[in-house]
């Protein structure tokens, strides 16, 4: 089955494209099907897997605006297995287009239901604000993956976004569930990255994941050569992290198709 990630934070800073780039690269290079979706207008995920900018001719936009075909704006990358369905600036004009559109949080989500299948991940960059983008990114997705820099005001933002969740389970997506908070430019420097983190740990629990996204140079370097770290630079600590988080990606959406599975074989032996 298809797992749907939308990387989201309505802060901006935070190291979305950051995360959602390295993750899908990390995915990837264990040999999962992985495509990763930019719907923002920057389109720092694009470029971050070596699409260069102004050389596509159909990107999101495309497809949100004016019904082209997903597979006709799929680009291959650098890592065998990962894909991307860029986005470029005209996406800013898709917002507006659309305000008039029917069931328009729904586009990105029916645009998916016709290549889904043929990924193991879908991974969404979502811009750093609620609008119509990022809507349709949390419509379409089966969790979400909260990117949080180690800060104090980042933990102001978290109660934002969890009413946020709440709302667009109410009225868009029942089933969106929490992927889980990621802590990002951690510096093991400073007690107030600690803290920050600690805190986190004891309001969340277990929905932090266990892999920490330190502050790294090479992590910051890699876009500007456009590619994920683990190409960049595979034994850093910034590339490291990241394969952390995916294996904990991975070990999690086995456990839930296994549960799956076993409520299912519940249900058919209640039938029976």
């Amino acid at each position: 089955m298809t797992k749907i990630i939308a990387v989201a934070n309505q802060k901006g800073g935070v190291g979305k494209t950051t995360t959602s780039v390295n993750l899908a690269a990390a995915l990837a290079i264990a040999e999962n099907r992985v495509l990763l979706i930019d719907t923002d207008p920057q389109a720092n995920a694009s470029s971050g897997v070596g699409i260069q900018r102004g050389s596509l001719r159909r990107t999101l936009y495309h497809i949100l605006a004016t019904d082209e075909l997903p597979q006709n704006v799929i680009h291959k990358t650098e890592i065998p297995f990962l894909h991307i369905l860029p986005s470029d600036r005209n996406l800013i004009g898709a917002e507006v287009e659309l305000v008039e559109v029917d069931n328009r949080e729904f586009r990105l989500k029916e645009a998916i239901r016709t290549i889904q299948a043929d990924y193991d991940f879908i991974i969404i960059d979502c811009p750093p604000s609620l609008g119509l983008l990022t809507l349709n990114a949390l419509t379409a997705a089966d969790s979400l993956l909260v990117p949080i820099q180690c800060e104090y005001y980042a933990l102001e933002g978290v109660t934002e976004l969890f009413d946020t969740l709440a709302r667009i389970r109410r009225s868009l997506n029942p089933s969106l569930t929490i992927e889980g908070l990621l802590l990002t430019m951690y510096d093991e420097r400073t007690n107030l990255s600690a803290a920050v983190a600690a805190d986190l740990r004891d309001f969340y629990g277990n929905q932090v994941f266990e892999a920490v996204i330190p502050r790294n140079v090479r992590l910051a370097e890699a876009p500007s050569y456009g590619k994920p770290v683990i190409l960049y630079d595979s034994k850093s600590r910034g590339a490291e992290s990241y394969l952390q988080l995916a294996k904990e990606i991975m070990a999690h959406d086995k456990k839930s198709v296994r549960t799956g599975l076993e409520r299912t074989a519940v249900g058919q032996a209640g039938d029976n």
